[in-house]
Order: structure tokens, then C-alpha cells, then sequence
């Protein structure tokens, strides 16, 4: 890996009203250079801190925090205010000058660079273009949907060309339709530009939609990174698991299984499906064993353009023809059962778990 973004052994402890507060808890980190790095955690799970520390807004307590090759913990502010050029930042308020149209937000970073007159106007009226904005330039902040404005405090941080951008919680604030836009424009800085993203988030659909690879905060701490669909087919922290759970939807909660029990008195199990090469569809494996399935419950979604979830089947068939089955997809995914209670008796390796639900 040629990490842009090395962080080995952090720390940091802010002074509260009870005593010390352990704010990032010895994190050892790479963010590959190139890629698209998101940082999940609940409230006060330590990502926002996390992301200071990066563009060296605070100095960690302990430990190394290197960008582009620039060692930035250690230093004084005069050392590493040239490093921060290079290094974009996305807020989650949009933190636009009011007073200034929306050219003159993103041409003020270029301006406290020295750019001369000429060059500025070029270069914004570039990034208006490509955030797709070239007709909002003599516009003010307060002219702009919530969208639009985000696009502008995209083209700002882009203004002098940095290396790597920071997104600290930056759809927060939007709604559904808009946070995808906001996300597809992202994604073609990283594809287009080859800009480096970390994106911090609470939101586990933003990272399933955008990010590369995840590393998950929980009181400080990573408790878990790796590839983005990995973590949500094979989830080992808790707290991973529930942030799966909110994602995916596609497991029936006990008090779900057994008003489907009402109404479907054949055998309810769920199918763990994933994007797993060599494994024959399921369809072809009920029709093999001569069960007939009908799917109740479950949803599919797409993690890094791979398909993922589960589907809970109605099945009706003799006895040894599902017991085959049931053996069958057990060998390549994950198969659970339910009780009378509607609780999860039997349960294999595999994937989508949801909130509440033991792997």
C-alpha cells in the first residue's frame, strides 16, 4: 500500500469537567492513496476528532500522523499550514461566506494562496463547470438549495487542487435524493481527479454507496476495517452488526416471523445471498432438490457493486428433499431457521445479519 494517509499509534486526550477524555484511543491506521476511505461511528465514537487530527486542526496527544509523506503531528502551525494546502476539507453546515456569491466562496482559498486575478477566474469558473454549477456564479448562498450549496463547498475545497479531501459528514444535512447526487459528484472527483477521500459518516449507506474500503470507531477506538463488502458479509464487532442492521432491513425480527407464520404455514427459513462467484443461483438449487420456495420477506442491495442481503422462503416439499436442500446451501452461505417463537434456531456462516439477530 502507498498510504496517503499513515496514522500509527494516535491518541488524543482533551481536558473535561471530570477528568481526562480520551477522545482517539491509540488508532493505527492507512488510508491507501487513491482510494475512497469512509470512518463510521455513533455520536462521540471519536470520528470528527479522528478527522482533526488529519489535517492537523488538533496535535495528537500521542503518536504519528503523516499526510503525503509530510510527518503533521509534532509540528508548529507555521510547519504544517503548507502541508494543509493540500488538503481539502467538506463540512456538514456548508460553512459558505453569506456575503460572498457563490464564485467568490470558491475563489477565497485561491485568494489567501496568492492567486493572481486572472487565474482565479479561470479556475472557479472550471470547478463550477464540473460540479455543474456554471450558471449559479453571481448567485449568494441563500439563493441555493441545500444540494447546491454542498457542490460549493465541494468546488472550494477543490480550489487549489489538494491531494486528499476530507468529508466530515457532508450529506448529513441533505435529503435521500440530493445525498446521492452529492455522492456521484464525489465519487467523479475520486475517478476523474484522483483525489484521495475520507469520509467521515454515521451513515452506513454512505459507505456502502461510495467508500473503498471502512475502518468502524466505537469509544475512540477501530474496532474493525477492511474492504467495504467483506465488513458487511462478515461483520465481527457489535457495533458493526448494528450498523449493518440499519443498512440492509433484510432479516425478519421474531415478532415479523410470526405474523408470517400466520400466513405461511410451510417451513420459513432465511437465505443468506451473496456475490460470491462458483455458487449455483438458488433457484437452481430448489429446482435440483424439487422444493418450491416462495420468497416473504428479505431485501437485496448492492456494496461496491456487489449484491448482498438475504430472502426468507416459505418452503414446501418432503421432508428429506428440503432437509437436502437446507444441507446444500449451507455448504456456501448462510441459512437460519426459526423456532415457534419466531427466534433464529439454527443459524450457518454467512452473510446480512441484522440488528438484535446472533451470528
Amino acid at each position: 500500500m502507498d498510504p496517503m494517509v499513515s496514522l500509527r499509534g494516535v491518541s488524543k486526550v482533551f481536558d473535561g469537567p471530570s477528568g481526562p477524555v480520551r477522545a482517539v484511543d491509540d488508532v493505527t491506521l492507512d488510508v491507501a492513496r487513491g482510494e475512497v476511505f469512509g470512518v463510521i461511528g455513533y455520536s462521540g465514537a471519536g470520528k470528527s476528532t479522528l478527522v482533526r487530527l488529519i489535517n492537523a486542526l488538533e496535535q495528537p496527544t500521542a503518536g504519528e500522523v503523516v499526510v503525503d509523506g509530510t510527518r503533521l503531528s509534532g509540528r508548529p502551525e507555521r510547519e504544517v499550514r503548507r502541508a494543509r494546502a493540500g488538503i481539502g476539507f467538506i463540512f456538514q453546515q456548508f460553512n459558505l461566506w453569506r456575503s460572498r456569491t457563490v464564485a467568490g466562496n470558491i475563489a477565497y482559498p485561491l485568494r489567501v494562496a496568492g492567486w493572481p486575478k486572472q487565474d482565479r477566474e479561470v479556475r472557479v469558473a472550471e470547478l463550477l463547470d464540473f460540479v455543474g454549477l456554471a450558471d449559479k456564479a453571481r448567485q449568494y448562498p441563500e439563493q441555493l438549495s441545500g444540494g447546491q450549496k454542498q457542490r460549493v463547498g465541494i468546488a472550494r475545497a477543490l480550489a487549489t487542487s489538494p491531494s486528499l479531501l476530507l468529508a466530515d459528514e457532508a450529506t448529513s444535512a441533505l435529503d435521500p435524493e440530493t445525498t446521492k447526487d452529492v455522492l456521484d459528484l464525489l465519487a467523479r472527483v475520486n475517478r476523474e481527479l484522483g483525489v484521495t477521500i475520507v469520509v467521515i459518516t454515521h451513515e452506513m449507506s454512505v459507505v456502502s454507496y461510495l467508500c473503498d474500503r471502512v475502518a468502524v470507531m466505537e469509544s475512540g477506538r477501530v474496532v474493525e476495517v477492511g474492504d467495504v463488502y467483506d465488513l458487511f458479509s462478515r461483520p465481527q464487532a457489535p457495533v458493526t452488526r448494528r450498523f449493518i442492521g440499519t443498512a440492509l432491513h433484510d432479516r425478519p425480527r421474531p415478532d415479523v416471523v410470526l405474523r408470517l407464520r400466520d400466513r405461511h404455514p410451510g417451513r420459513l427459513v432465511t437465505v443468506g445471498v451473496q456475490d460470491a462467484a462458483g455458487h449455483a443461483p438458488l433457484t437452481d438449487a430448489f429446482r435440483a432438490h424439487g422444493v418450491a420456495g416462495n420468497v416473504v420477506f428479505g431485501g437485496i442491495t448492492e456494496v461496491g457493486a456487489r449484491a448482498l442481503g438475504s430472502l426468507t422462503f416459505e418452503l414446501t416439499g418432503a421432508d428429506d428433499d428440503v432437509a437436502a436442500l437446507l444441507a446444500d446451501l449451507r455448504s456456501w452461505t448462510d441459512v437460519t431457521e426459526y423456532d415457534a417463537d419466531g427466534a433464529p434456531v439454527t443459524v450457518g456462516e454467512g452473510v446480512g445479519v441484522a440488528a438484535g439477530v446472533a451470528r
